[in-house]
Order: structure tokens, then C-alpha cells, then sequence
């Protein structure tokens, strides 16, 4: 049976395209920036991120090619290779309805040098989806797929299809599936799916996808999560991770990690707002990696408001700068 990904702060990482100063760049579809790329990955590891999703939601991962999907995968792979950074875990996402060519996805997302795949559940006739056409799907895919999968539960994206906790109950006993990423608020469906004794929490990991919810998921079973705004500080989430994995923590302690859980729900509020766009001007504001406003069509230009909006985030800015400089 395979094992899942190892408990921890992993980051949903955008995908980089070249700069609108760069000779090859195009309005229509800039190239992708595997510079850029390597060079945010290896700053992420390196801040004690404990993986990466490549090519998630935030990676754009529907706006990119397959054989610029390879390019990204197996460039970061390589890079992680040469600074030292051996089997470090790289989860590739996968958005696509046809499960064949979800299946090439899987396949060459391995051949890049990914040890898992992230399938967003599909959600085009979501008013025609039912529980057993979501575990009908999903036992195909893992059934021929070359690496484990996880589920990915994002009604946000998938036209609001709802996976109830009985169906991840039934997929988890597959032994290709080894995980999901939540991407919801429901903290009570996070303790139904994480804390439920009809899965095996050891062959079957529940992360979040929202670090706002951390410190409650965490006390229900939940192994981690899979944030966007560990992407520009991951210390201090790593941090907040670590804190709220203490069962007997002291007064201080306890003290820290509400206040550190307050900073990151407050901050993780200009992802709540603008989504991928708001990840990559915190990330190439706070960090200098890529264009402020570099996303691909239909997305287009940076934040709403540009300086006047990121000026109503400073506090909670200034904040986060603080406390990540601390750790």
C-alpha cells in the first residue's frame, strides 16, 4: 500500500511566467519562468516547507500546456536534486474531466520526478453529479494511475460539487488514494473525514487547504495543510503548525499560538479576496518573485486597486514581516 505525504505545512505554489520585460514575452501567453520557478521553490524548502503542490488552482494549472507541465515539475525536481534537496515531496496537480488524459497527466507528471498527483474532483455537470459517479472516477484514475493520488475537494472551483465524508469513507480504503487536500470551510466535514474511525488515518492523510482553519483542524485529525499564504511567510505558519501539534502546551504557548492563528486568518484574508492574483503580488511584493500582475488570460492585471489596496493590508503586513523575521 502506498504512504501518504508526511505530515506539515506543504505550499500551493502559483507558476511563474516571464516577465513583460523579458525579450519572449507574450500578452496572450507569457512563456513560463523556470527560473523563477526553481528559485521560489528552493526558498521554500529552505524555510522548512515541508512540500509543494505544482500546478494546483493557484499554479493556473488549466491555463498551462502539458508540455509546459513538464517543463515546471521537472525543472523544480531537478533543481531540488542539485542543492541537495533528495526525494524532497512534490504533489502534481491535475484539473482535467477526462480521466485519460488525467491518467497522461499522472504518468508524466512521475516521469518529471513527482511523487504524488492532487485530482480536483470533477465538477462540469456538477447538477448531474451523484457520490457514486465521484468514486466511479476517482477508482478509475487510481486504479492505472502510475503515482497515489489524493482527492481534491475545492467547491470553489469545481462548480460546487460536494463530496460528503461517507464517499471519502469508501475511497480511502483504495490503496492508490492516500490523502485529501479540503479546500473549504467546513471544519465539521474536516472532523467527519479526519477524525473518522471507519478510515485509516495511517494510509490516509487530511490536509487543509485553508491555513485560517490550522490550529481547529489540527486538534480533529487533520495532518497539515496545503496554504497559499505559506507561499510569502512560511516560517511563521510552519510555526503556527508546530504549536498547534502540542497536546499539553504551556499558558504561553497556547497564548502564542491563538495570536499567531489570528495573524494568519487576518492575512489569509487577500487570498480569500483575490484568490491566485492576491499570491502572487503578496509574493512578488514581500519576496521578488515574478510580476506583481503576472497571470495568464482570462486573469489579467494585479490586484483591484493596485497600491491603494495593498496599503489597506499593511498592518496585517507589517505583522506577519515581524513575527516571519522573528523565526
Amino acid at each position: 500500500m502506498a504512504t501518504p505525504p508526511a505530515p506539515g505545512i506543504y505550499v500551493p505554489v502559483p507558476t511563474f511566467f516571464v516577465s513583460k520585460k523579458a525579450a519572449t514575452y507574450d500578452p496572450i501567453a507569457a512563456p513560463v519562468d523556470i527560473d523563477t520557478q526553481v528559485a521560489h521553490s528552493l526558498y521554500l524548502a529552505r524555510a522548512g516547507i515541508k512540500g509543494l503542490v505544482i500546478l494546483g488552482s493557484t499554479g493556473e494549472a488549466i491555463h498551462l500546456t502539458n508540455k509546459e507541465r513538464f517543463e515546471v515539475l521537472s525543472g523544480v525536481r531537478k533543481a531540488f536534486e542539485k542543492e541537495g534537496f533528495k526525494d524532497y515531496p512534490i504533489i502534481a496537480g491535475t484539473a482535467t474531466q477526462n480521466i485519460e488524459e488525467t491518467l497522461e497527466q499522472l504518468k508524466e507528471a512521475k516521469e518529471a520526478g513527482a511523487q504524488y498527483g492532487l485530482c480536483l474532483v470533477p465538477g462540469y455537470f456538477a447538477g448531474a453529479s451523484t457520490q457514486e459517479g465521484v468514486i466511479r472516477w476517482f477508482t478509475a484514475v487510481a486504479d492505472k494511475s502510475p503515482i497515489p493520488i489524493m482527492i481534491y475537494h475545492y467547491p470553489g472551483v469545481s462548480n460546487n460539487v460536494k463530496v460528503v465524508p461517507s464517499t471519502f469513507v469508501t475511497l480511502s480504503k483504495h490503496p492508490n488514494i492516500v490523502g485529501c487536500k479540503l479546500s473549504h470551510g467546513d471544519v465539521s466535514y474536516h472532523a467527519q473525514i479526519a477524525s473518522s474511525p471507519s478510515i485509516d488515518h495511517s494510509a490516509f492523510a487530511t490536509f487543509s487547504g485553508l491555513g485560517q482553519q490550522l490550529l481547529p483542524v489540527i486538534s480533529v485529525g487533520a495532518v497539515g495543510a496545503i496554504d497559499g499564504c505559506a507561499g510569502f511567510f512560511p516560517k511563521t505558519v510552519v510555526k503556527l503548525f508546530e504549536l498547534s501539534l502540542k497536546n499539553q502546551p504551556t499558558d504561553e504557548e497556547v497564548q502564542k499560538r491563538r495570536l499567531l492563528q489570528y495573524k494568519v486568518s487576518t492575512m489569509e484574508e487577500i487570498i480569500v479576496k483575490f484568490g491566485t492574483v492576491g499570491i502572487k503580488e503578496a509574493i512578488s511584493r514581500l519576496r521578488g518573485f515574478g510580476d506583481r500582475d503576472g497571470t495568464r488570460l482570462p486573469l489579467h492585471g494585479g490586484i483591484p486597486g493596485d497600491d491603494a489596496e495593498w496599503a489597506k493590508w499593511k498592518g496585517i503586513v507589517d505583522a506577519m514581516e515581524e513575527e516571519e523575521n522573528s523565526l
